[in-house]
């Protein structure tokens, strides 16, 4: 009897291949380390497509080990989905041969656009306050970029997808996505949960634009296609086998979590940071910015995020942390839990360190001239405090969108459930609970996005009527932290009193820093 699952998650920093049971259970799981990105100029990151399939295979194969150790049988694979991180872009020839490196999500260069919005259009976006909509999306769209700077390349373009659809394409032979993985500066309808109509604004951007460029779209926990006789060749899943629609890695992510309610909110800490709430109305979470599609088919993901995350804690880590990491292999321990000592050895509020989490600034908010900031240094400061104020930095600023999330929603958030590498903390989890004064859960496996894609396959398969049953049957709290009060206080004084307003008074010194360096760069 067909009774397990496949998802492929290719992540920023790895690509995991992982078998789930129809109760959500991890059975058996390989990980392919990938470099994120290579980077030719300031600003850059690319990253060639051929590396993100190989990694596939990769784990795959080494997946193929792990279950027969267990005694596991790929023969019993019921269906398959791949969530990938969002707006990493692969242009394809007429062949379905990538023409270019991958421009990644990382990727900070900016372009202008090839052709001119009605002035019909100019008007009505400068007299509903969106003028830097329109710019902010001009100068981020890769295609633009490509169209403007190598002409040949895009002139030879017949398909231009997402890192999942360019992953789809290779596993099923059809140049098919879901719906729910159209997170990127491309010409989607994020109401309507479409492509927008070639009468759309941003086509105008570059002449000859045409829809016949992306993949037809399913919705989640649909049937796609399936699996190949030549991708069962390279990967080893075997032919025939359902390629079902899931959603992007952080749409999964809640779905993994049990996030199904505008009340919960769902908080990733992965490379980038995120909050979430779940909706069936499409509620922007900050002005002209898009709810994202959900991985719950007809419902919508507002979203506040913070790009760099915990990407910060990875970069202490390899800054400043490599004696933990030599202990902690002497000892035969996790770094991680050593980290955990450095935090519970400084007391909250990291004796007044303060930490302003924008190392990348946002889509909208924060600026484009917004910079990381520390302040408060004392001399009784060290990299323990440092690391402290990273964590309490990061939960400030998804705390802060949590509030917007509130306002947008018209609904209080009652509980958080935190997913992603930066979950496995006890100490961040507990530090969070703190700052925001709400209870925190820690869903039951770490791998919360397969499990999400995990769940869309469930649901297509009809082991459960939709994705809120699937919730109840295939998701579980792991471990529940409580905030302590009077710490909450402490906290509460200096979320209000210090980091509520830091960006707006150093904002001004960000753009002189801007101007006089050309960091970062001006659109």
């Amino acid at each position: 009897m067909s009774d397990t699952i496949l998802a492929i998650d290719n992540g920023t920093q790895s690509v995991r291949a992982l078998l789930f049971d129809r109760n959500g259970e991890l059975l058996a799981k390989a990980k392919v380390e990938i470099e994120p990105y290579f980077s030719v100029h300031p600003g850059w990151a690319e990253q060639e497509p051929e590396i993100y399939w190989q990694a596939l295979v990769d784990a795959c194969s080494a997946l193929w080990g792990e279950m027969a150790n267990l005694g596991l049988n790929k023969a019993d694979i019921a269906g398959v989905s791949v969530t990938t991180q969002r707006g990493t872009m692969v242009n394809l020839d007429k062949g379905g041969k990538p023409l270019r490196p991958a421009i990644t999500w990382l990727d900070q260069r900016n372009s202008k656009a090839l052709g001119h919005l009605p002035k019909l259009h100019e008007l009505a976006f400068k007299m509903a306050g969106a003028k830097d909509l329109v710019e902010r999306y001009q100068a981020r769209a890769q295609y633009l970029w490509i169209a403007s700077n190598q002409p040949d390349i895009w002139e030879k373009t017949d398909k231009y997808l997402n890192l999942s659809g360019f992953l789809n394409y290779r596993l099923c032979g059809d140049f098919v996505d879901s719906l729910a993985s159209q997170v990127a500066y491309l010409p989607f309808d994020y109401k309507g949960l479409k492509w927008s109509a070639e009468s759309d604004w941003r086509y105008r951007l570059l002449p000859g634009f045409k829809q016949e460029l992306f993949p037809k779209l399913y919705r989640p926990a649909t049937v796609m296609g399936q699996v190949t006789v030549d991708a069962q060749n390279m990967t080893g899943i075997p032919a025939g086998v359902p390629l079902i629609a899931s959603a992007s890695d952080k749409a999964c992510e809640i779905l993994g979590s049990g996030g199904q309610s505008d009340d919960v909110a769902c908080m990733s800490y992965g490379t980038t940071a995120t909050i979430n709430t779940t909706s069936k109305k499409y509620i922007e979470p900050i002005r002209f910015m898009p709810a994202y599609p959900s991985a719950i088919p007809d419902h919508y993901c507002s979203e506040i995020m913070i790009f760099r995350g915990f990407w910060m804690v990875s970069w202490f880590k390899n800054e400043f942390g490599l004696r933990e990491q030599a202990m902690a292999e002497a000892q035969n321990v996790s770094p991680e839990s050593l980290f955990d000592e450095l935090v519970n050895a400084v007391p909250p509020g990291s004796m007044g360190l303060m930490l302003q989490p924008y190392w990348t600034p946002g889509v909208r908010d924060p600026g484009p001239e917004a910079k990381g900031g520390i302040i408060g240094f004392g001399d009784v400061h060290t990299r323990a405090h440092v690391y402290r104020a990273i964590l309490e930095g990061l939960a400030y600023g998804l705390r802060e969108g949590m509030e917007r999330l509130e306002k947008r929603n018209k609904q209080k958030i009652k509980l958080l459930r935190v997913s992603g590498g930066g979950s496995q903390s006890d100490a961040a989890l507990q530090l969070t609970a703190d700052i925001f004064g709400l209870p925190v859960e820690r869903p039951h496996t770490y791998e919360t996005s397969g499990l999400g894609a995990a769940m869309d396959v469930a649901v297509a398969l009809g082991w459960y009527s939709d994705c809120h049953t699937a919730i109840a049957g295939m998701t579980r709290v792991g471990k529940r932290f409580e905030p302590t009060h009077e710490t909450h206080i402490t906290y509460n004084r200096l979320y209000n009193e210090v980091y509520l307003n830091m960006y707006k008074q150093l904002r001004p010194l960000y753009r002189s820093i801007q101007d006089i360096t050309g960091y970062p760069e001006k659109s």
